[in-house]
């Protein structure tokens, strides 16, 4: 798909509301490109120079947020920056940073150390980013986490919380008997890691009648969950769709999803000590209610996150 700067603003724009419709979806996962950034494939392309960052994005809306807060602070001091947005899973990300395709990406420190350990049991932020240390890849580092987190969940609709007696109290583990019943979505993924089904049923011996793949927590499985299509799914814990669509979000009370800090993950040696130190600032600012803020924007009000990413850093006295 050929773009220039006007087509690939509105994509921007519109890929992250929560309205997306399913072509328009389909669309921007073929890889449409940001309005920084000339390449026609986010999977394809030039490794990143000397002087430019390449900041890259997961296939969802706040990583998208993310990654522009991101490169905007970079920006701001004087670093030339190329976006590749909305690439893909976890799965498809990392091999690109390995191989220096992309310079920065914004990740979760859970989530990512789920991927690289899925038998790993940090108790603490600390004990997370050195057990993932451990297993990056030698080409790579973290820099620092933010306080803002943005976890997995097991969510259920409005009717199936009411129909069961669940509320914002109960845990997962409430669902052991009826689960049989129901049906959970997610992303495609969802459905073998550990912080899936896989940890689903052996941390809590839940057990689905079935999963459909959907998104990682975007339109597509936002819009199931609300007509009821599934009865669960895998709602991130900032999705301003929670409280308007009166999701419940259940406790996870044995830490299966563990941490999910939201924290930059760098190809070595393609950020100036000016650039490292400009993201561990915005970690430094970045909170959960900021990030469910800034979300909501996006998500809801429908704003470019580009704008958004700007407007924030710059009352951050970050831009």
């Amino acid at each position: 798909m050929t773009s220039n700067t006007h087509t690939s603003r509105f994509i921007r724009k519109n890929r992250s509301a929560a309205a997306v419709a399913l072509a328009a979806a389909t669309a921007l996962l073929a890889g449409c490109s940001s309005s920084d950034d000339t390449s026609d494939d986010p999977l394809k392309g030039e490794k990143a120079s000397g002087d430019t960052v390449v900041v890259g994005s997961n296939n969802f809306a706040e990583s998208i947020l993310l990654a522009d807060i991101y490169g905007e602070a970079l920006k701001a001091k004087g670093i030339k920056v190329t976006y590749k947005p909305n690439i893909g899973s976890r799965e498809t990300t990392y091999g690109l940073l390995k191989n220096g395709s992309i310079s920065v990406l914004p990740e979760y420190n859970g989530a990512l150390l789920a991927y690289l350990d899925s038998k790993a049991t940090p108790k603490t932020i600390e004990e997370t980013t050195a057990a993932i240390e451990a297993k990056l890849d030698s080409k790579l580092t973290l820099l620092e986490p933010a306080e803002a987190q943005d976890k997995d969940s097991v969510t259920l609709n409005a009717a199936t919380a009411k129909k069961y007696d669940l509320t914002d109290k109960s845990s997962i583990a409430d669902l052991k008997d009826i689960a049989k019943d129901l049906v959970i979505g997610g992303s495609p993924e969802f459905q073998t890691r550990h912080q899936g089904l896989e940890g689903l049923k052996s941390v809590y011996g839940v057990e689905f009648k079935s999963f459909k793949a959907l998104d990682a927590g975007g339109p597509l499985t936002q819009a199931a969950l609300k007509k009821d299509t599934v009865q669960a799914a895998d709602i991130f814990t900032t999705d301003p769709t929670i409280s308007k669509e009166k999701f419940v979000v259940l406790q996870d009370t044995e830490n299966l999803f563990g941490f999910a800090n939201v924290q930059p993950l760098v190809y070595k040696g393609s950020l100036s000590q000016e650039g490292t130190d400009a993201l561990n600032a915005v970690s430094a600012k970045l909170d959960t209610a900021t990030l469910l803020d800034l979300d909501t924007q996006v998500q809801l009000e429908n704003k470019d996150p580009l704008d958004v990413a700007k407007a924030w850093l710059k009352s951050a006295g970050l831009g």
